[in-house]
């Protein structure tokens, strides 16, 4: 019978006496002092798990005196012959090294779950099952059929990711929500999974994502990265469906699996149901997060909410950059014929612009007031959502215009066409519109809250565009009139934040992410993969002493 006892030693400039306070009466166990050398600096109060029934407890005292403390060392002492073998101690998990882009160019195969769909939408008819849910969930105004169409600004992203990654000379396959998606894009391949539409979100389509089509589809392509978007749900876990399906697929396939995180659904979910909800929705984020080996979030406002929240290690959350495409956003899609539309005729009045999702989330009711302040100017809303019909009650009577869903150039023309773009929105985790206007020439008057502030830094403030309190109405009118009445003024800020925009690339923003950040999540996933695997080498070690150990670095 063996005593093994875990020891910590640390060096001293001069190596203490040591002594015994308990002894083992065993035979089979009994050592001496006298086998330790003065080659071993010193023993300090210890704890001791023996494998021998006799051993109640070994301590080793040191004599107080000047030390130099270094990093402690576990190691194993075997009273058999007194051997010291190193243990290896649970070690923190360091930042990967980053790889130069120009060598790590080599062609992936890369499975994008992306929901809600950054493609167009068609008629979705629902039938069967899917028609029931909708029945129980209290949707029949919905019928069998409905036009699901949904508006944000990580659309863009997601389309230009797959563009540049095509471009790269990536295999790219894209699930997602809708099975009425194109069979392609860019060369990448579509594959629409069932949906029914979110039941307080009715605009949002949901989908698991976990069929054994799905499944299949998935295993054939073969995949060396699994990366899903998890923009998340108002009201329940609904919405984090796809994350789900693709984390146990990535977890079937034995691929790693990056997250990317879009939407702060923790602030959304007091402005749809109820606040003890918050809590619950944070414990299911932790859940899914702590399980991907990387996530990306899309500016450092979130990543530091993310980081208190401890949803994963500080090393693991990291920025996805922001990029714009700045030749489809450019001021020379000036068009008279636009502004006329967005101004109901009134072109030569101040011309408030607003793009993006109609959600109670956007805090667009705050507008209202701006505009009772404002009774010369005039505003538009480009883009559609679930609020659109409540907003557009709320603005019955005042000079605004609803124009719906834009795209294209005529996306680009709404953009240009206006005097100053507002982004009331306390919750943007980046605010791609915000980027997609300054790009296009006009000055940004927007909330100091979320994603905006990274956009406009405080040294930038003033230059290329307008930050104000929240919900601060004397705060916004102050930094909203002199741009809508000082024509210079506003043709300035404009220039200075399209020239300010054009450092920001998507080719570039993409290759970080599938050089830089890619690498990271497959250095952790293996090595995630090597520490379980360890308890299988030691009995393969034990077993057979000449096996080699699997390095994971």
């Amino acid at each position: 019978m063996t005593c093994t006892t875990s020891l910590s030693i640390y060096s001293t400039l001069s190596p203490p006496s040591i002594s015994r306070a308990n002894t083992c009466s065993s035979s089979s166990c009994s050592s001496s002092s006298s086998s330790f050398s003065s080659s071993v600096p010193v023993f300090v109060a210890l704890r001791t798990k023996p494998t021998c029934p006799f051993v109640r407890g070994t301590r080793f005292s040191y004599f107080e005196g000047p030390k130099r403390v270094r990093k402690k060392t576990n190691f194993g002492i075997k009273a058999k012959d007194m051997t010291i073998t190193e243990i290896r101690p649970e070690e923190e998990e360091e930042y990967p090294p980053l790889l130069d882009p120009e060598n790590n160019s080599r062609p992936r195969r890369i499975a994008l779950f992306v929901e809600p769909s950054p493609f167009a939408y068609g008629n979705l008819r629902f039938s069967g099952i899917w028609a029931v849910m909708i029945s129980a969930f209290g949707l029949p105004f919905l019928g069998s059929q409905a036009l699901l169409r949904y508006v944000s600004g990580y659309k863009n992203r997601f389309q230009n990711f797959i563009r540049y990654l095509r471009e790269m000379g990536d295999e790219v396959m894209v699930v997602t929500t809708h099975e009425g998606v194109p069979e392609e894009f860019y060369g990448a391949k579509l594959i629409g999974s069932r949906s029914f539409p979110c039941p307080l979100y009715q605009k949002v389509p949901l989908s698991l994502a976990l069929s054994p089509r799905i499944i299949s589809e998935v295993a054939r392509f073969k995949p060396d990265i699994i990366h899903a978007s998890s923009p998340g749900i108002m009201a329940s876990t609904l919405f984090l469906l796809p994350v789900f399906g693709a984390l146990i697929i990535a977890k079937l396939l034995c691929v790693p699996i990056v997250m990317s995180y879009h939407t702060h659904v923790p602030v959304y979910i007091p402005r749809y149901t109820f606040s003890w909800l918050v809590r619950p929705m944070w414990l299911v984020i932790k859940f899914l997060h702590r399980a991907a080996d990387l996530t990306l979030v899309p500016s450092a406002a979130i990543q530091k909410d993310l980081q208190a929240e401890r949803v994963a290690a500080d090393n693991k959350i990291r920025l996805w950059n922001k990029g714009v495409d700045s030749e489809s956003f450019h001021p020379r899609f000036r068009s008279h014929e636009m502004r006329i539309r967005l101004s109901n005729g009134e072109p030569e009045k101040p011309l408030i612009v607003h793009v993006g999702r109609i959600g109670v989330e956007k805090s667009l009711d705050f507008l209202k007031s701006v505009m009772d302040s404002l009774p010369e100017a005039r505003i538009a809303f480009i883009g559609d959502g679930p609020y659109r019909e409540e907003l557009e009650k709320l603005f019955s009577g005042m000079p605004a215009v609803f124009t719906g869903m834009l795209g294209g150039e005529e996306l680009s023309q709404a953009y240009a066409s206006g005097d100053v773009f507002v982004m009331p929105s306390e919750s943007e985790t980046l605010g791609l519109v915000v980027l997609e206007a300054m790009s296009s020439g006009i000055p940004v008057v927007g909330a100091r809250a979320g994603g905006v502030p990274d956009i406009i830094p405080p040294d930038q403030e003033g230059k290329i565009g307008y930050l104000y309190n929240p919900g601060d109405l004397e705060d916004c009118l102050s930094k909203l009139k002199p741009l809508l009445y000082n024509h210079e003024l506003r043709e300035t800020m404009g220039i200075a934040a399209r020239q300010e925009m054009e450092k920001y690339d998507w080719k570039a923003a993409t290759r970080i992410i599938r050089n830089e950040q890619y690498n990271a999540a497959i250095w952790f996933w293996r090595k995630k993969r090597a520490q379980m695997l360890r308890p299988v080498q030691w009995l393969i070690k034990l077993i057979s002493p000449s096996s080699s150990q699997v390095s994971y670095r």
